[in-house]
């Protein structure tokens, strides 16, 4: 019986706010825009609250639920509609569409249906059964915990601070400690219809409790109204906070501190050096992506004491553990900071790594298990440097490591009150390789034809180079954007970020003429994303000038962006590609004018030209690593291009004797297919040059300038 009536009103979308800080949580409820809105516009309104905040619960994790009177589309009649979050979504960014809505009364229905424990798995079957209106979003494995609750509003969220009592081997006395009669306590059990029943049991016992810790795992609230439950949600989170703070005051996290820090620029620059190394060993399969993480809650744990004990412990929370595996990789650098016996060892360290896991497979599997996975370690922890992560895209990668977060705070309090308990290897692996985690993993979409790797593409902020970045994130792959003009720079980025999300997109102000700034910018892209995979050398320069009339500035100029640039791009490029041994790809965009003469303009044809050559020359270098080099040569790419809005134009028109503005139509005409190219012709060519199509194709000059006789390679 529920506990509550529900008023239904019109839906309008909620803000986002974002939260972050220490401390207690402050309530961000606004009545008066939860007034405007009906039963699932408040509880939209309250998830997104709630995920806000990682000190809540953390990216994916958690859900929430509302029993609405809705009326039934078929009879008319009103019925209670449980509405739930999703399989697979976020709290905190979901929208209406993201929660599942099921017919309570053929929920209740299940439970005739149930055989047991060990059928449960069966039950999930039974859930599709029970959509409501056709609903398409898939119910997640936590709906019978919500739906059995006798409660009309119900929150389960992964705290911190929760957690870290809920994963003390006395969590059950700490839970009375801090909670009384108001919080109960059920022991491990995996989400599940059992678990969903066991809730059930213990709110008809205890009318009178706001809500249960379950043991390793989080916490279940609830309330009488969305915001009821919202501040009970709060309010228990905060109780947890103030007690940890009360008790480990005075104290030193983790048994303080014996590895010193390295100051943040040798920090980055050992992260630099480490990531491709480790994605050398690991992306042979499977290319993978890295993030680097040193705040001060990650080097105060890699540094600490207790890193030794606590490490090879793993993670409490399901939800941590799924994202991190079993158990972080430890990787103690020499003294003062040596990464080169580190990199000497990571062979060692890595195989010894996935000899556990297969163990660790072989002594838990059952004979219905799916294949052993990817044994190779997502987290790396770097005592002094921080930590690592690497998965199969930067947003997997960046929120294992939020989740290893969560984790060492979860360890700090656990740590700090008693005893601190991961979970033991077989519940994990049951959760690890549970047939339902398998099923939802095989519904993955297939990854993009780029998935997993990282282009650097100089001249990133025009026309070219900015089309080429949007086609090959568009393929799946992350762009690191290098460019002198900042404010192209920072506009090309911004637009990207918008389109493909901030992760895939990264920038960097690179003079490409300057040694130092062109190896600054790929070990910025080594700490960004782990490595390097494509190159597509695009910084441009235009001048035009009779010979007599050209200065030896012009010549230089040309020289050094066309010629030197491309050379120390390249140069930088090969020694990752090296360190990696994953291959790689490069491309130069060169011009028509490397190979056919224009007049007025021998500075930039001749440095063209040397590009074209110093392609030809790197592809006999790097083929034996699997290194291919390619040319794409387009001609008269107006649109968008940085360096036809300059003197360029009033140049090459006077080479021709004709107007500025005619000069576009005079390209067109003079093609043999009388098409103008644009930027997003060349970014196709560079596309399939650097992807799987052309995998067996190197040093080769692709024309895309809508046929010129003269440029014709033979």
């Amino acid at each position: 019986m529920l506990r509550a009536n529900i008023a239904s009103k019109r839906f309008t979308m909620p803000t986002h706010p974002e939260t972050n800080g220490s401390g207690l949580l402050p309530s961000l409820w606004d009545e008066t825009h939860a007034s405007t809105l009906d039963e699932p516009g408040r509880l939209l309104y309250r998830s997104n609250l709630l995920g806000a905040d990682k000190r809540i619960t953390n990216y994916g994790g958690g859900n929430t639920s509302a029993k609405v009177t809705e009326k039934d589309p078929l009879s008319g009649e009103d019925v209670t509609v449980l509405w739930v979050k999703g399989s697979g979504g976020d709290v905190g960014t979901m929208k209406r569409d993201g929660f599942a809505t099921l017919y309570q009364d053929k929920l209740e229905a299940l439970k005739g249906l149930y055989r047991g424990v060990e059928h449960e798995d069966e039950m999930v079957g039974y859930l599709p059964h029970c959509t409501f209106a056709l609903n398409p979003r898939a119910a997640s494995i936590d709906t019978p915990l919500h739906a059995y609750l006798p409660y009309i509003h119900v929150d389960h969220m992964h705290p911190d601070a929760v957690i870290a009592i809920a994963a003390t081997s006395t969590s059950r006395e700490l839970t009375r400690e801090v909670y009384g009669e108001e919080i109960g306590w059920l022991g491990w059990r995996r989400p599940g219809f059992e678990l969903g029943l066991e809730l059930s049991a213990f709110a008809e016992e205890n009318p009178d409790a706001k809500g249960v810790v379950l043991e390793s795992h989080g916490l279940f609230t609830w309330g009488d109204t969305g915001r009821d439950c919202y501040e009970t949600t709060l309010r228990i989170i905060n109780k947890a906070i103030a007690f940890l703070d009360e008790k480990t005051a005075g104290q030193s996290a983790f048994g303080g501190l014996v590895r010193k820090s390295l100051d943040e620029n040798e920090r980055r620059a050992v992260a630099a050096r480490l990531m491709p190394e480790i994605r050398a060993r690991i992306g042979q399969d499977e290319r993978k992506i890295g993030h680097f993480d040193d705040s001060q809650t990650v080097l105060e744990f890699v540094g600490s004491k207790k890193l030794g004990d606590l490490a090879p412990l793993g993670t409490s929370c399901p939800d941590h553990f799924l994202r991190t595996k079993i158990r972080p990789l430890v990787l103690v650098l020499g003294p003062a900071g040596d990464v080169d016996t580190r990199i000497s060892d990571l062979d060692a360290s890595i195989a010894s790594y996935r000899e556990d896991y297969a163990r660790y497979y072989e002594t838990c599997k059952h004979p219905d298990s799916p294949a052993m996975r990817d044994p190779n370690p997502v987290v790396y922890l770097v005592p002094g440097v921080g930590m690592i992560t690497f998965a199969k895209d930067k947003a997997t990668a960046r929120i294992a490591g939020e989740f290893y977060v969560n984790a060492i705070n979860v360890m700090r309090g656990a740590s700090a009150i008693g005893t601190y308990r991961g979970l033991p290897e077989q519940e994990a692996f049951d959760i690890e390789y549970w047939l339902l985690e398998e099923a939802k993993l095989q519904r993955m979409p297939k990854p993009k034809a780029l998935a997993g790797r990282v282009a650097f593409i100089t001249g990133g902020g025009g026309g070219i180079g900015r089309a080429t970045a949007e086609r090959l994130l568009t393929d799946g792959a992350c762009v690191v954007l290098a460019d002198i003009d900042e404010g192209a720079l920072e506009r090309a980025t911004s637009d990207l970020a918008g389109l493909f999300g901030g992760d895939l997109v990264r920038s960097v102000t690179v003079d490409v003429t300057s040694e130092q700034a062109v190896a600054d910018g790929f070990a910025r892209m080594a700490v960004d994303y782990g490595g390097v995979d494509i190159l597509v050398s695009n910084a441009g320069i235009s001048s035009s000038a009779p010979i007599e009339e050209t200065e030896l500035s012009m010549w230089n100029r040309n020289i050094d962006i066309l010629g030197t640039g491309y050379f120390l791009a390249s140069r930088e490029a090969f020694r990752m590609f090296r360190r990696q041994k994953l291959g790689g790809a490069v491309v130069f965009i060169a011009s028509k004018n490397g190979l056919a003469a224009s007049p007025n303009a021998a500075a930039y044809c001749t440095a063209k030209a040397a590009e074209i050559h110093l392609a030809r020359c790197l592809a006999l270098e790097g083929a034996e690593a699997g290194i291919r080099v390619n040319v794409v040569n387009p001609d008269a790419v107006l649109q968008g291009s940085k360096i036809w809005t300059g003197e360029w134009r009033e140049q090459r028109a006077a080479a021709y004797k004709m107007a500025p503005d005619e000069l576009e139509e005079h390209y067109r005409k003079r093609s043999m297919l009388k098409r103008s190219v644009l930027p997003s012709d060349v970014a196709e060519a560079v596309a399939f040059l650097v992807g799987d199509a052309s995998a067996k194709s190197t040093g080769n000059i692709m024309n895309v300038d809508a046929g010129n006789a003269q440029s014709f390679t033979r």
